[in-house]
């Protein structure tokens, strides 16, 4: 696997167990906030898929309606991720942050955050050091 994949694959794996583990905090304390941001992790999940369909598809052979190949596929999937980032990552911040202005709920037992945090960043620790040394390479 080239060292692009093994970066992608890292951050995919990483931002899916976070995504998880805030559905399973999410669950444990009805914080629609820790759903939220689990939604969000959800959405960084599936901007990893789109860039390694991109790198897939730029990857395929010139042929008669394409000459010079794929290789500005890459460019064309990353903009979707772009897109899709702003897009919705923007309208669910919007959301919440209105909803939790009409609807303020008290924190009540901060142990879950403090959990999902430190998973959070052992994963995406993991998940950056995979990348350094890929890039290294």
């Amino acid at each position: 696997m080239d060292n692009n994949k093994t970066s992608i694959y890292s951050a995919l794996a990483a931002n899916l167990l976070i995504a998880l583990t805030k559905f399973i905090a999410g669950s444990f304390t009805n914080s629609s906030s820790m759903i939220s941001e689990g939604i969000h992790s959800t959405v960084d999940t599936a901007n990893q898929l789109l860039i390694l369909y991109g790198l897939k598809r730029s990857k395929k052979a010139p042929d008669q309606s394409h000459p010079f190949g794929y290789g500005k596929e890459l460019y064309f999937w990353s903009f979707v991720v772009s897109i899709l980032i702003f897009g919705l990552g923007g309208a669910l911040s919007i959301y919440q942050g209105l909803m939790h202005i009409r609807e303020p709920e008290l924190m009540k037992d901060p142990f879950w955050n403090y959990i999902v945090l430190i998973l959070s960043l052992i994963f995406e620790g993991t998940s950056f050091i995979i990348a350094v040394k890929a890039f290294n390479k």
